[in-house]
């Protein structure tokens, strides 16, 4: 089975459309707040990667490596030969191997809290979040997510939640979280895979990293990994979810990698 995406606008006539990777346990609704204040005149695919939202059934369920390789062949199916592509936190990890497969088809790479520039991850928040049935279960480990100062509304919660009761989506962010927690330390802490961050830096095109400084996921200090080889922007009392804490920064950098670059 294929993937799903929301379109926005003509992608299949435009020189390179932006292409928008969600993160774990996500779907592309992440990006709505984002979507509204982007023009619109830029065209728009926002996916449900594999196991997420109405892609639970699609190919290539797994690691970010698996899920690259999905988004690529559905790019191809659409006749896409050249985008924009932007990915928060494990949709981060899946845009920067995209580029590092096919440097040639990426116009701009920009990354939000991306996975994979650094073993630190606190696998106990994702597996509280995987594992949440209740809604207190699944509030405390939404708000370990953002900024202290960030309220989670009910309703995300609540949606959140019926997600999860879909047949075969529990299993799913089992499977992708097992992928993404596949190393461990001496002491059993469990740590993610890293990306060749050597080969990252010498890519040829624009690159764009935010991150937030009170990011309680994946530690701030990953972003150095890009210092120099990308414009950096840390933002203040920001958590991991830039796209709904931070959507009007998230979109003006997307504004910047989009216009920056005579597709």
């Amino acid at each position: 089975m294929g993937l799903y995406a929301e379109v926005r606008g003509d992608v299949g006539a435009a020189a390179a459309p932006l292409v928008l990777l969600h993160g774990f346990g996500g779907t592309s609704g992440i990006w709505a707040e984002v979507l509204r204040h982007l023009p619109p005149d830029i065209p728009v695919l926002a996916y449900d990667l594999p196991g997420h939202g109405l892609s639970l059934a699609a190919d290539d369920l797994g690691g970010a490596g698996r899920m690259a390789k999905a988004v690529a062949a559905d790019l191809a199916a659409r006749g896409i030969e050249r985008f924009h592509v932007a990915g928060h936190s494990l949709g981060g990890a899946i845009a920067a191997i995209l580029a590092l497969r096919a440097p040639e088809k990426v116009a701009s790479l920009t990354l939000v809290a991306p996975g994979g520039f650094g073993p630190e991850i606190n696998g106990s928040v994702l597996s509280a979040f995987a594992l949440a049935e209740t809604a207190e279960e699944m509030r405390t480990a939404m708000e370990a997510m953002v900024a202290p100062a960030h309220a989670i509304p009910q309703d995300a919660v609540d949606a959140m939640l019926a997600a999860r009761q879909v047949p075969g989506a529990r299993a799913a962010v089992g499977i992708v979280l097992k992928a993404i927690l596949s190393e461990t330390t001496e002491a059993g802490e469990p740590r993610q895979g890293t990306l060749p961050v050597g080969d990252l830096r010498s890519l040829p095109m624009p690159k764009y990293l935010l991150w937030g400084i009170e990011d309680r996921i994946l530690p701030v200090g990953q972003a150095q990994s890009l210092e120099g080889a990308a414009a950096i922007r840390l933002l203040p009392a920001a958590g991991h979810m830039l796209p709904e804490e931070c959507p009007q920064e998230v979109a003006r950098l997307l504004v910047a990698a989009v216009g920056a670059v005579a597709a």
